[in-house]
């Protein structure tokens, strides 16, 4: 699908486990879908020289760079996907875009409101110079979470009135379980509500097209020491017998209203055991409700409110179809897509857009949005969970 189209070297920033899904989608886009341009995997870069070449034979990238600065400096890039930590977030991002480089970044855009703003006001800039950018948030792209998005659009839950989210993980339970990165916040940011719970938070706005406006929060870190970390690949990691502080919450909840009138709850905790990647989001409306579980993620529950009441009830979709989102580049009606497929999904769209000289959504602007949100509820639960309003 790519012979004859222009191409878009690439160059990655990190390995671990989001290089590992963002490596798997440029990859395989170009491969199931028919795109206005092609991909090029040119350049991974880590720290680690050895680590590195490791990652790039493994993952199907052509060359290994150790200093992230020197990709801005070649040619043969022209798009850099951010795949770091969050500290590092800002600094690559907004370099990359005065550089000229077409950038894809992890979420949460970064660790601060302040970093976030800086980026964005980068990515206008280098928009109105055709260079452009997008925050991966890639449960945007579960078919099902689509399908959810156009019923909403359609009119066919009427007026939204309640939002529900949750995203439930257990990877930390055991209080022996290393300080990695992801517990600490000069590197994370926050712990559980920007891991999961920027997740949510852009899940029940996209699908509702709302944006939360206020918030009530509380966070709890429940276990506040923790082994330091000798060696960790992606959730796992090995520690030493030396303890540190844990820097961030475990678990973050929330009350919430939008912009538009509904009221919501969202919970983000990395403590609820037997919950692997827990994800759900309700949202009932006037008119009918959705209800989704990534656990099932090939599936939508729809509700229509304006049936008889009779036969009325939640139907199950298997969102298969070659109609649904994203869906006809793959298999047979009936058959599955995984986890990977979402990251695939991503890249499609940001290749898309970009080949048509057209924003990617969502925008950079998009993700310092929910950057503000997460830091009212950090500014609520600091207050023995005092309204605060969402900065716009």
């Amino acid at each position: 699908m790519t012979q004859g189209k222009p191409a878009l070297g690439v160059a990655m920033v990190g390995y671990a486990f989001m290089g590992a899904a963002h490596s798997q989608a440029w990859r395989t886009v170009g491969r199931v879908y028919d795109l206005p341009v092609a991909a090029e995997m040119r350049v991974v870069c880590g720290r680690d020289e050895g680590r590195a070449r490791e990652a790039a034979d493994r993952l199907g990238w052509a060359e290994v760079e150790i200093d992230w600065r020197r990709l801005l400096e070649r040619d043969d890039v022209d798009v850099v996907d951010v795949c770091t930590p969050g500290d590092s977030h800002a600094e690559i991002a907004i370099a990359a875009l005065e550089a000229g480089k077409h950038v894809l970044c992890e979420k949460p855009l970064a660790n601060t409101v302040e970093e976030a703003e800086a980026m964005t006001a980068a990515a206008q800039r280098a928009e109105a110079a055709g260079v452009f950018s997008m925050v991966g948030f890639n449960y945007r792209r579960v078919p099902a979470v689509a399908l959810a998005r156009q019923l909403v659009e359609q009119g066919r839950l009427g007026t939204i009135r309640h939002i529900r989210a949750q995203y439930l993980q257990d990877w930390i339970v055991d209080p022996e379980f290393p300080l990695v990165w992801r517990l600490q916040k000069d590197k994370a940011g926050s712990g559980a509500l920007g891991d999961i719970g920027a997740h949510i938070v852009d899940l029940a706005q996209f699908v509702t097209g709302d944006t939360v406006a206020g918030v009530s929060a509380l966070m709890e870190t429940f276990v506040k020491q923790r082994p330091l970390a000798e060696a960790s690949s992606g959730l796992s990691a090995a520690g030493s017998s030396e303890l540190g502080d844990v820097t961030v919450d475990d678990a973050s909840l929330f009350l919430a209203r939008t912009t538009g009138g509904a009221v919501a709850t969202f919970e983000a905790t990395r403590f609820a055991a037997g919950r692997k990647n827990g994800l759900r989001l309700e949202v009932e409306g006037s008119k009918g409700s959705i209800a989704f579980e990534f656990e099932s993620m090939n599936e939508l529950l729809f509700h229509d409110h304006t049936e008889p009441a009779a036969t009325a009830g939640f139907r199950r979709i298997s969102v298969t179809e070659p109609e649904h989102p994203y869906m006809s580049a793959w298999w047979p009606a009936g058959h599955i897509i995984g986890y990977e497929h979402t990251f695939t999904h991503e890249v499609r769209d940001f290749l898309e857009a970009v080949g048509s000289s057209r924003p990617p959504s969502p925008s950079f602007a998009d993700g310092l949005q929910v950057q503000r949100v997460l830091a009212a509820v950090e500014q609520s639960a600091a207050k023995d969970s005092c309204w605060t309003a969402v900065e716009s």
